[in-house]
């Protein structure tokens, strides 16, 4: 039977996933665009290495970057969130006023984001300024390109966040380069002691008072006619898609696939569980049994911390 309705149906297919080739489906005719729309916005991410909420939208600003970065150029801005404790209040809003009170702060953001926080290092060992983690993300910036920058201030986060390692400290930002496959010490000292690092430091502060931008994180895109929409704080998914299609003046936009879980894994290095759910739409219940559908066995380790579980490349 198979044999005679393949010999009576012209709609033949070879599937390109699968490798099977049969009967092909009854689509009618699509119509397709290979036009990239151009890049006229700009969007501004304005941020900071020890910025907890920054921290936080990860999971839903990676989402949001895989799927619509094909209309926008993406610029990350350092904020300057602390250059050094002294005896006034640092973030009043949030009741800083000295480095303990952080820890409490920040255990909060990452019980409610689920990106997860420890922060005890606020107490026994702590950040005395974001600005060295700062200078290296532009002199890497400068020297390499703005997606290794960005690299580094992901593993810079997962260093302060999740395994409370002080990145003030030279010893443990040469650690996190050297580990990106950079040279850690050439970079951290060009920062530290080449007055390049704070002049780049400096022009991001200039462009970050000239975007009006007063918080971390804050989102601005800006098209050609430089009007925009400004997003501060965390948003859900669907905040920052409605404020890129007020920006292009389009009721609908045309989001890429999400990438598949074994390259986004095989770029990040490190994936929270939160992370998986918000770019794959997953409940938490279900995580552990999707990766194991979309991942080969030995490709991946599965680890916890803080009550969170995690995900690593073996590769």
């Amino acid at each position: 039977m198979r044999e005679n309705k393949l010999k009576n149906n012209n709609n033949m297919l070879c599937d390109l996933e699968t490798g099977v080739c049969g009967v092909a489906g009854e689509e009618e005719m699509e119509i397709i665009d290979f036009n990239q729309p151009e890049k006229n916005i700009n969007l501004y991410y304005v941020t900071d290495p020890i910025c907890s909420h920054c921290w936080a939208i990860e999971p839903t600003f990676r989402r949001f970057t895989e799927q619509y970065s094909h209309y926008f150029n993406l610029h990350t801005v350092m904020g300057g969130l602390l250059e050094k404790w002294h005896d006034g209040p640092i973030d009043p809003a949030n009741g800083i006023h000295k480095p303990a009170d952080v820890a409490g702060h920040w255990r909060e953001v990452g019980e409610h984001s689920r990106m997860p926080i420890d922060g005890s290092l606020m107490i026994d060992n702590p950040v005395q300024s974001s600005y060295p983690a700062s200078r290296v993300f532009k002199i890497i910036q400068k020297n390499h390109s703005d997606a290794t920058a960005f690299e580094y201030l992901r593993r810079a986060r997962e260093a302060l966040f999740a395994f409370n390692e002080n990145i003030s400290e030279q010893s443990v930002l040469i650690k996190i380069v050297n580990k990106m496959g950079l040279d850690g010490e050439a970079i951290v000292n060009e920062a530290e002691q080449q007055p390049i690092g704070q002049q780049l430091l400096n022009e991001d502060f200039t462009l970050v008072r000239n975007l009006g931008a007063r918080g971390f994180p804050t989102i601005i895109m800006v098209n050609e006619e430089n009007k925009g929409v400004k997003i501060v704080g965390g948003r859900p998914f669907e905040y920052y898609v409605d404020g890129l299609k007020q920006v292009l003046n389009l009721e609908a936009l045309q989001p890429k696939q999400q990438p598949s879980l074994s390259s986004l894994l095989e770029k990040e290095k490190m994936l929270f569980s939160k992370e998986i759910e918000v770019m794959y739409d997953v409940e938490q219940s279900e995580v552990r049994s999707f990766i194991e559908k979309e991942l080969a066995p030995n490709s991946y380790e599965a680890k916890e911390i803080l009550g969170e579980f995690y995900f690593t490349t073996t590769k």
